[in-house]
């Protein structure tokens, strides 16, 4: 007979996170007198080592079988508290948790409501954990090396970390040449370095560094295996290469102003983009023709913060780009009337707020004003738009005008998703795992994105999010070996009639139909335990470890019972 699960529930303040809102001892008390509970506390932090001490002497003293703590997001947390079962002696997989936090103390306000709300969640989970198995944890092996896909300032940086590692890199870049976006920028913000004295080294360090290969003018045209070992086809004839992890670093596209033709770009010659005002600085000639200029307007958010364009996100680097040039014109022509208009200056970063001061010092006018049109006038351009902050209507000429046109997603993001699985965003850049805890992990295990590919950014944090993708590239490289989830679907082949259903659900490719047997196979390392295919079986011969149907009911039974 079947020896009856000994639980032991944990109940965490979080501060005042939880206990704020949810009176954490009237939940204990209530924990206390669930079927098969010996043992309901709680605590102030769970999470701290004298919280986690707490549950691995209970599960000594009180030979607990099962562990339930109520706290946060088991996304931050669940890896820490199956850990301190593990120490305690405990199957990591016979810890389960509650959320009383996101699920229950932040999104309520009445305390009585949100209390009676935190009991009926801990019954749930204590009526699943008293049915929870033991599960195996995994490794496999992984092959050393990495693929970067994309040579600009964040695929080098990342490529170098790994390679400096000591493994080889594939730095893999669709164009002609390495540098990508920066490489057509003259100086940099707030420092105003030049940005071929910076990129110069930095190509010579990748093409002459003895375990990078750089494959240029290829792309990725296909992508197979799971993390630590993915077989990735690159066109151009060499032998598809065999990796342990991918590094994204495919930047961004900038925004075509022609999209905006209100502006007047492509239709009057002294209306040009942010870019083209680069070469022009370079040059040390803003009209390309020697013409005298006097007055210089630059409109900012070109393609950013714009709805009807679809973009209503910040491209970050436009104030201080165009602050880095509007005070690189005054020192070229320290006569000419500059004039800036924003919707709303954003100048974070190390030294940026001075910048932005030290160029309105120089004289750059800054005018908050939206602006709607602009047409030819007497020879000039003239900008016609609403002055925000007066509330007025106003034109004004000017000889040259600069478009600050913000960052877009790739128009070709869409084929990378595909081959490899990864999710977007709304806004059509790669999507992280977690904004905060795992802002360069992939939903894919073993591929990691760095740099603009996931969103806008200037090159400060480009390089640290490159350095931050190439370290975390390196920890199962390094280890040799990977851990893969044990949460995962099994086929009961008996039941199993072949349809393939399965195969045209799976988001991760896992599954599929053994081509003798006619039945589905799941592969184990490649499933993320998202049950899509188990819901989907017309015949229920798939089952969810962790998350069995047994489970799940009995979780409903708690709560509506």
């Amino acid at each position: 007979m079947a020896q009856k699960p000994r639980i032991g529930v944990y109940i965490c303040h979080c501060g005042t996170n939880i206990a704020a809102t949810v009176d954490v001892k009237q939940v204990a008390e209530f924990a206390a007198t669930l079927p098969g509970v010996v043992v309901a506390r709680d605590y102030l932090y769970m999470c701290s080592d004298p919280g986690q001490g707490l549950i691995q002497r209970d599960i000594e003293e009180q030979e607990l079988t099962r562990v339930v703590v109520a706290s946060c997001s088991p996304r931050m947390h669940e890896p820490t508290f199956r850990g301190a079962g593990q120490q305690g002696g405990l199957n990591p997989y016979l810890v389960e948790m509650a959320n009383i936090r996101e699920q229950c103390s932040w999104v309520h306000s009445d305390r009585g409501q949100a209390t009676e709300k935190a009991k009926w969640l801990v019954a749930s989970v204590v009526a699943k954990s008293a049915l929870l198995k033991p599960l195996e944890e995994r490794e496999v092996d992984v092959t050393p090396g990495a693929v970067v896909v994309g040579g600009g300032i964040a695929g080098m940086t990342a490529a170098l970390d790994v390679a400096d590692a000591g493994f080889p890199v594939y730095l893999v870049e669709q164009s002609g040449r390495l540098g990508g976006r920066m490489a057509d920028l003259n100086r940099t913000f707030p420092t105003l370095e030049s940005v071929a004295k910076l990129m110069g080294p930095l190509i010579e360090r990748v093409q002459t560094h003895s375990n990078i290969t750089v494959l240029l003018n290829s792309q990725v045209t296909g992508v197979e295996g799971f993390v630590g070992n993915f077989e990735v086809t690159v066109s151009g004839e060499i032998p598809n290469l065999q990796v342990g992890a991918i590094i994204i670093a495919t930047g961004y596209d900038v925004f075509d102003p022609h999209r905006k033709p209100e502006l007047g770009y492509g239709q009057y010659p002294n209306v040009i983009t942010s870019l083209e005002m680069e070469q022009r600085l370079a040059a040390k000639d803003l009209t390309g023709s020697g013409k005298a200029i006097k007055s210089v307007a630059f409109i900012q958010c070109v393609g950013s913060r714009d709805a009807q364009v679809g973009n209503e996100y910040c491209s970050r680097v436009c104030c201080m780009y165009t602050a880095k040039q509007s005070l690189q014109v005054k020192e070229l022509l320290p006569d000419a009337d500059v004039t800036v208009f924003y919707i709303d200056v954003r100048t974070f970063g190390k030294g940026a707020e001075e910048f932005y001061d030290e160029a309105r010092a120089t004289g750059v006018r800054y005018r908050r004003g939206n602006i709607s049109e602009v047409i030819r006038h007497n020879g000039r351009v003239a900008l016609i738009g609403e002055d925000t902050l007066l509330g007025r209507p106003f034109d004004f000429e000017a000889d040259l005008v600069v478009l600050a046109v913000g960052m877009e997603s790739r128009a070709d993001a869409g084929d990378l998703s595909n081959l490899l699985k990864l999710a977007r965003s709304s806004d059509g850049f790669f999507m992280e795992l977690h904004p905060k805890l795992r802002p360069v992990d992939t939903a894919v295990d073993g591929v990691f994105l760095a740099g603009c590919c996931q969103g806008p950014k200037d090159i400060i944090d480009t390089v640290a999010q490159a350095k931050a993708a190439a370290s975390s590239a390196l920890i199962p490289l390094l280890r040799g070996v990977v851990p893969v989830i044990s949460e995962t679907a099994l086929v009961d082949e008996e039941w199993c009639a072949g349809c393939g259903m399965c195969v045209d659900v799976c988001p991760f490719g896992s599954a599929s139909l053994d081509p003798l047997w006619g039945v589905s196979r799941i592969n184990a390392v490649l499933c993320k335990g998202c049950g899509a295919c188990a819901t989907a079986c017309p015949s229920k011969a798939i089952r969810l470890q962790h998350f069995t149907a047994e489970q799940v009911l009995a979780q409903v039974d708690a709560l509506v019972g």
